[in-house]
């Protein structure tokens, strides 16, 4: 059975289908890419899967469980867990604190518990610090030391980039769902990002579900990659398959029709 199984996911948007009648499975431990041009309908899958949408049809099952209709803290506490193509960090909270929020799914203690710091919250709450520090520790020294009591304001670019990484591993996921992870660095930085999502599968053991235009990364982490159009899978197989596709080719670059001198992208039926 597929950690992820997604059967004929379909969700609308007006007239106009964003996701049409998908299908993909991802194995436990696999890399997979998401690719295909802007509006393809990457981010509503992720948005489908992470309960941001409700699919208009179709099926979505996270270790044979449903995920249609499940708020998304719920998909959360099932073990999925997401970065955004924007950044969504609290810039005025600390680094520590930003991670820290990443195990609330997994808190236990109530509201008076909190209030009155009895002793099964204070244990928590030194757990909870305790995974937020492991999880900033996977970055080397670029979050951790002095970094821990900084404004998450205070930070580079792409150190915000890995907090949001960070926080996302702190839920304790079995599924990372990444959005365009390598969008705004420098050649260095994607290079540095795309070793790491190796190591978050090969070191860390997680499945992972990558967003990404950066066909070098792709290339370079996917086991298989999927490309989409116009809500459509277009394609789907190794990179070099994907890469060589005709289809996949059309769809970033246009197809010239005859007699004309422009090269003009065409939807093509799923």
């Amino acid at each position: 059975m597929a950690l992820l199984e997604i059967r004929g996911l379909t969700k609308y948007f007006g007239g106009l289908a964003a996701v049409d009648h998908l299908d993909l499975s991802i194995e436990e431990g696999e890399i997979v890419s998401l690719i295909g041009p802007n509006g393809a309908g990457k981010t509503t899958v992720f948005n489908l899967i992470t309960g941001l949408y409700p699919p208009d049809e179709g099926e979505l099952l996270f270790n044979g469980q449903s995920l249609v209709g499940l708020h998304p803290h719920e998909i959360t506490a099932l073990g999925i867990a997401r970065t955004f193509q924007t950044l969504r960090i609290f810039t005025n909270m600390t680094v520590l604190e930003n991670v820290m929020v990443g195990q609330h799914p997994r808190s236990r203690s109530g509201v008076m518990a909190s209030v009155l710091r009895l002793p099964r919250f204070r244990r928590e709450e030194e757990h909870i610090r305790r995974k937020a520090v492991e999880a900033l520790s996977f970055f080397g020294t670029r979050l951790i030391g002095y970094r821990l009591d900084q404004p998450a304001y205070s930070l580079s670019y792409a150190n915000r980039r890995r907090l949001e990484i960070a926080r996302a591993m702190a839920t304790e996921p079995k599924l990372l769902l990444l959005d365009e992870p390598t969008a705004g660095m420098n050649p260095h930085e994607t290079l540095e990002m795309a070793r790491m999502i190796g190591q978050l599968r090969d070191e860390k053991g997680y499945t992972i579900l990558v967003i990404e235009h950066d066909m070098k990364v792709v290339q370079g982490v996917s086991d298989r990659v999927v490309a989409l159009d116009h809500g459509c899978k277009i394609a789907e197989g190794s990179y070099e398959e994907v890469a060589h596709d005709e289809r996949v080719i059309e769809a970033y670059l246009g197809r010239r029709r005859d007699g004309d001198q422009e090269a003009v992208a065409e939807a093509q039926p799923c």
